[in-house]
């Protein structure tokens, strides 16, 4: 199950949502689906050898973006701020594929449960910060 074979990557992602949204308390679980969706075309473009867009998502996406992708890319090994900055395991572009369909799935969930916010709400309580 994607959960607990990649909870530490699920963590990392979900981690960077929260704190973006403490920071943006108007960030809506549409934008994080929309975050999600242009990941996991990128990648998929990727996969298939195809030039990834170039993209521009309107007000709080892109910055969301542009943190959520930082976090994939490190998953994958990519990047590296100093030597002691590595994560625990590297993944492949296809279980980042899977564990970003995997959160965007738990996104529509709980946005149909609880509303706009639903996701944000609940992911929340399971994030811990210093």
């Amino acid at each position: 199950m994607i959960e607990e074979e990649y909870a530490d990557v699920l963590q990392n992602i979900e981690a960077t949502i929260v704190e973006f949204h403490r920071d943006h308390p108007d960030l809506l679980d549409y934008d994080v689906e929309a975050v999600l969706d242009a990941l996991i075309a990128d990648y998929r473009a990727e996969q298939g050898g195809r030039t990834v867009a170039d993209r521009q998502l309107p007000g709080l996406r892109q910055p969301l973006l542009e943190d959520v992708r930082w976090i994939c890319q490190w998953r994958l090994g990519r990047v590296q701020e100093d030597a002691d900055d590595v994560p625990g395991r590297v993944i492949t572009v296809e279980e980042m594929v899977a564990c970003l369909n995997r959160l965007r799935k738990s996104v529509r969930r709980w946005t149909k449960e609880g509303g706009r916010q639903g996701y944000l709400r609940f992911v929340r309580q399971y994030v811990f910060f210093n």
